[in-house]
C-alpha cells in the first residue's frame, strides 16, 4: 500500500502496511512492553516506507506538550490578530500556550508549516483560513486535534469556526440598496483550488452578494482581486474607468477597500459624495475618524476565543465534530452615503 502524498500518514496506514492492527502499531510507537523483534521490524519497516513521521510518535510517547499551534495564512491580515487575542484570552489561567506560524498565501506553503507544528508535538492545531485540500484537514485532525477558522463546508473530524458570511454580505447589500444604490460592485478574492461548500470567507461573502443583488433585481459585478490594499487599488481602478462606474463598492476585505479609496483619490473622486465604498471585518484601522468605512463585524475576538474552547474540549475527549456560525453586524459610518445621482430602484424578482 502507497499513502497517497496528498495527506498525512495516519497510523491506520501503518497498521495496514504492517498487516496488524493499530492498536499493535501505538504499542510500538510507544514502546510497550511484551513487543516482539519481529512485530516491531514489521511496524518499523512499513512506517519508513510510508513515510510516518517519527517526530508525531515521539509526541504520543512523551505525552502532552502543553502547546498549540496557531496557523495563519495571512500575517497581514488586519483581522488575525484580533483572533488570536480572543485565542489567548480563552487559554488564560490554563497551561496551554500557543505558538504562531506563519503559513503564506499557496497551499503548499501552508502545508509545510502545519507539518512543522506536527513535528514539534503541539497538542492541537487552530488553523486560520487554511486553503489546503480538505483530506489533508481531515487526515490531520485525525491524528492531532484540530479547529479550522474561516472554512466553509463540515468537516468529519474537524471542528470549525466561521462568519456567516453570506448573511454578512447581504447585510451590506441592503445597506446599500436601501441608500439607493443600484450599481454595487464587489470585489472578491480568487477562490484558488477550493470547491463548494467547503472554501474560505471570501468565497461565501462573494456568494452572498450576488445572491442579494438578484433578491433585488440588479445584476451583480463581481471583480477578483486580491484582499489586499494593491489588490483593492487594481480592481477599483478596473471598475471606477468604465464607461458607467459604479456608485458603490463594497470590498470583500476592509484591507481591500483601503486600496478602493486610494484609487477613487488618485482618480479625484469624493468619498462619498461621488463613491460610497464600504468594507469586511472592522479591522480597527476602518474605525479611524479619516477613513470611517462603514463594514461588517464579525466578531473575531469571539471567533478566536470560541475556537480555542472547542480545542480544549477535543483535548478533554469529545471526539464528534462541531461546526459554530458567529452572526456578522452591520458597521454604518460616514464612508456609505446615497449616490449623487438617485437611481428609480430596480422591481424586485
Amino acid at each position: 500500500m502507497a499513502a497517497s502524498k496528498s495527506r498525512k500518514v495516519t497510523i491506520r496506514d501503518v497498521a495496514d502496511e504492517a498487516g496488524v492492527s493499530a492498536a499493535a502499531v501505538s504499542k510500538v510507537l510507544n514502546d510497550g512492553y511484551g513487543v516482539s523483534p519481529e512485530m516491531r521490524e514489521k511496524v518499523t519497516t512499513a512506517a519508513q516506507l510510508l513515510g510516518y513521521r517519527p517526530l508525531l510518535a515521539a509526541r504520543m510517547m512523551r505525552g502532552r506538550s502543553y502547546t498549540v499551534g496557531v496557523m495563519l495564512a495571512d500575517v497581514a491580515s488586519p483581522f488575525a490578530p484580533t483572533i488570536v487575542g480572543g485565542i489567548q484570552e480563552d487559554l488564560e489561567g490554563t497551561q496551554l500556550q500557543i505558538l504562531l506560524g506563519p503559513g503564506g498565501a499557496s497551499p503548499e506553503r501552508q502545508q509545510r508549516s502545519i507539518e512543522a507544528m506536527v513535528d514539534r508535538q503541539m497538542d492541537g492545531l487552530i488553523l486560520i483560513a487554511p486553503n489546503v485540500p480538505q483530506q489533508f484537514l481531515e487526515d490531520l485532525a485525525q491524528s492531532v486535534p484540530t479547529v479550522v477558522i474561516a472554512r466553509h463546508g463540515r468537516g468529519r473530524n474537524y471542528d470549525s469556526v466561521v462568519d456567516d458570511d453570506t448573511a454578512g454580505a447581504a447585510l451590506m447589500v441592503e445597506h446599500l440598496v436601501s441608500l439607493g444604490h443600484r450599481r454595487i460592485t464587489h470585489i472578491s478574492h480568487p477562490i484558488g483550488k477550493l470547491r463548494r461548500p467547503s472554501v474560505l470567507s471570501h468565497t461565501a461573502r462573494e456568494d452572498g452578494y450576488t445572491q442579494a443583488m438578484h433578491n433585488h433585481g440588479l445584476n451583480p459585478d463581481v471583480v477578483v482581486g486580491s484582499y489586499t490594499d494593491q489588490g483593492g487599488f487594481d480592481a477599483a481602478m478596473t471598475a471606477l474607468q468604465r464607461p458607467e462606474r459604479p456608485t458603490a463598492i463594497f470590498a470583500g476585505a476592509d484591507a481591500a477597500a483601503l486600496g478602493v479609496l486610494r484609487a477613487a483619490d488618485e482618480l479625484g473622486l469624493r468619498m462619498p459624495q461621488d463613491l460610497t465604498v464600504t468594507g469586511y471585518d472592522n479591522a480597527p484601522v476602518a474605525a479611524v475618524p479619516q477613513i470611517s468605512l462603514t463594514t461588517v463585524d464579525h466578531a473575531g475576538k469571539l471567533v478566536g476565543s470560541t475556537s480555542s474552547r472547542l480545542l480544549r474540549e477535543r483535548l478533554d475527549g469529545r471526539e464528534k465534530a462541531v461546526m459554530f456560525s458567529i452572526t456578522p453586524e452591520l458597521i454604518v459610518r460616514k464612508s456609505s452615503a446615497p449616490p449623487a445621482t438617485p437611481v428609480a430602484p430596480a422591481p424586485l424578482a
